[in-house]
């Protein structure tokens, strides 16, 4: 199965649109699991079988493994080897260079861990994103509009009467020749986010935002997702993970993990079906 397949099959099989961030800190995992050998894999590996049920996919933002020294690129592997393989995973580097330095970065992500996905800069060009788009199950996540006060610093300068979004999104629709890029656009933009899938209605849309940064999930939904419902990738991160400092956090994650389930749907049957 090429990306947008194997995303189909998934959101469709587990009926979810949510992606839950595993964005985890040593620090703040229970501390209990400090007997373990590794206790940011185990708090992931808990995370995970609690919750395997109600994702579409898992993203590690690779900042919080590289962090703590080669013993996180063990940890990636582990957390990705406990993930079930019809599961989108999506490593969250925001990477892209110049073609010689992408094709080592890519190395690292599609061929090393094998992630399904990968979020990539535009701001070099096509090539330094192209070694991340080779293979047709993998994707390519493009940049286009973050959920941080500081998207207002570069995001929106006009370019030729366009904010610089929107020309990042209609180049990106141009390359992807292939039919494995899709985009990122923050959960606080909904404005924004309806433009951009009117730009590109056949582009997965990975949309980050919700829970700690307070995103709109409502709108999340209704111009994130594709004429059927689907293609849209909502994660949530530390408000689903780090639902509990005690010895239950992986019970009461999966509680949070099935009530946003169940209000994406909810607002799915009310624009979709």
């Amino acid at each position: 199965m090429n990306f947008l397949q194997r995303l189909r099959h998934i959101q469709r099989k587990n009926n979810s649109l949510l992606c839950i961030g595993l964005d985890t800190v040593p620090t703040k995992v229970p501390e209990s699991l400090y007997r373990w050998e590794n206790p940011q894999y185990e708090f992931n590996r808990r995370i995970i079988d609690a919750t395997k049920d109600l994702v579409c996919a898992y993203k590690l933002n690779i900042a919080f493994y590289e962090s703590v020294g080669e013993h996180g690129w063990y940890t990636v592997h582990q957390t990705l080897a406990r993930i079930p393989e019809e599961i989108i995973t999506i490593g969250d580097g925001k990477r892209g260079d110049i073609s010689s330095s992408a094709e080592h970065q890519a190395h690292s992500l599609c061929y090393d861990w094998e992630f399904s996905a990968t979020t990539v800069s535009p701001y070099m060009g096509k090539d330094s994103i192209e070694p991340f788009i080779r293979r047709k199950d993998q994707c390519a996540f493009v940049v286009a509009l973050t959920s941080n006060p500081g998207a207002k610093d570069f995001q929106y300068l006009t370019v030729k009467g366009k904010p610089l979004y929107a020309r990042v999104v209609e180049t990106a629709r141009k390359w992807n020749t292939r039919g494995n890029i899709g985009l990122v656009v923050g959960a606080t933009r909904p404005k924004e986010l309806q433009h951009i899938r009117k730009l590109a209605p056949a582009m997965p849309i990975l949309i980050p935002g919700i829970g700690a940064q307070k995103g709109n999930l409502e709108a999340s939904v209704r111009y994130g997702c594709d004429a059927r419902g689907e293609l849209a990738i909502i994660n949530i991160g530390r408000g689903i993970i780090y639902s509990s400092t005690g010895d239950d956090f992986a019970e009461k994650a999966r509680v949070l993990a099935m009530n946003y389930r169940d209000q994406i749907n909810t607002y799915r049957e009310k624009h979709y079906r």
